[in-house]
């Protein structure tokens, strides 16, 4: 039987740099690389994943770095917004290691919520949030510990170019609940404990156009194979068009674009990131898919050496 989704799977987005893509989410979010590959479509370019300590769905964010590739802008047809949580009481150590690192930080209210807001190096829009809900990670780095460390994603905020058929989707199709009102943004909330709090933001009138700084899909959670399949059926039934099952080695997907134009993904929890190597190794060696492995010392040549490193702000 298909479940409605338990929220968020995973977030791609589309950078430059890869080492500064490495420094700003290991070295200062603090998250962990879970898994270093390509882009199946495009092996001369990185597939990176930052999550948890074994990268469990709802806490991952993945990277496509091409060195030189044009800029994007964010807008309508996008994920505005990231969304990550940290524990309660754990929001002034985010703020003041942000600032100890140049970052620029935002406090705002939603929903009775304070936010961080925030960029990345390449311009990617960040925000953090405390909420009890979600167990915490068992990942630290440089001077983020356990008790402070980010959990996974508390959701997104969604700029869509038609809001009411994008809020129908995440209604009908993706099954999430609508929960509350107020000014320019409706929240939506899935049935998991993190990746769960969805809100559309109905005051963007400006289109997105892809590229480096922008988000290319927003994946969701099915449990199963034999539940994504259903999805599937239920995705295309629902008049949409899906592609076909595609494996991506730590997950099977499928794509389709709602009618607000932001492309969704359906993700499988299984396998999971130790499907190739042990989970204490995560991270650490570039993985590439059988079909590849022939090609690797090429692969491997045309890629920019990256490593995880303890930036300077976090020497003692």
């Amino acid at each position: 039987m298909r479940q409605p989704t338990a929220g968020i799977h995973h977030i791609t987005a589309f950078v430059q740099d890869a080492q500064g893509t490495v420094d700003f989410y290991s070295g200062i979010l603090g998250l962990r690389l879970v898994k270093k590959t390509i882009n199946f479509d495009a092996p001369e370019v990185y597939h990176l994943y930052f999550g948890n300590e074994i990268g469990k769905p709802g806490t991952i964010i993945t990277f496509f770095p091409w060195a030189g590739s044009r800029k994007g802008r964010i807008g309508g047809g996008q994920v505005g917004i990231t969304t990550y949580v940290v524990p309660p009481n754990s929001l002034d150590f985010w703020k003041q290691r942000l600032e100890s690192f140049n970052v620029k930080v935002t406090e705002v209210e939603r929903f009775q919520e304070t936010y961080l807001q925030f960029q990345d190096t390449e311009g990617l829009r960040l925000e953090i949030v405390e909420r009890e809900s979600g167990e915490n990670s068992n990942w630290s780095f440089g001077n983020v510990t356990t008790d402070k460390a980010i959990k996974g994603f508390g959701g997104a905020v969604l700029y869509s170019k038609a809001p009411e058929k994008t809020a129908e989707t995440l209604e009908s199709v993706m099954g999430l609940k609508r929960i509350g009102e107020e000014g320019s943004f409706v929240r939506y909330q899935a049935t998991g404990d993190i990746g769960n709090i969805i809100d559309i933001d109905r005051s963007v009138t400006y289109d997105g156009i892809g590229g480096a700084g922008t988000v290319h899909h927003i994946a969701w959670r099915a449990q199963t194979d034999e539940e994504h399949t259903l999805w599937r059926t239920h995705v295309e039934n629902s008049g949409y068009h899906p592609t076909k099952i595609i494996d991506r080695q730590y997950f099977h997907a499928i794509y389709f674009r709602e009618h607000g134009e932001i492309l969704f993904e359906i993700a499988t929890d299984p396998p999971g990131f130790a499907n190739d190597e042990a989970a204490e190794n995560l991270g650490e060696k570039l993985m590439l898919p059988a079909w590849f492995e022939k090609y690797r010392h090429e692969i491997q040549s045309n890629l920019p050496d990256i490593e995880v490193r303890t930036l300077e702000e976090d020497v003692e």
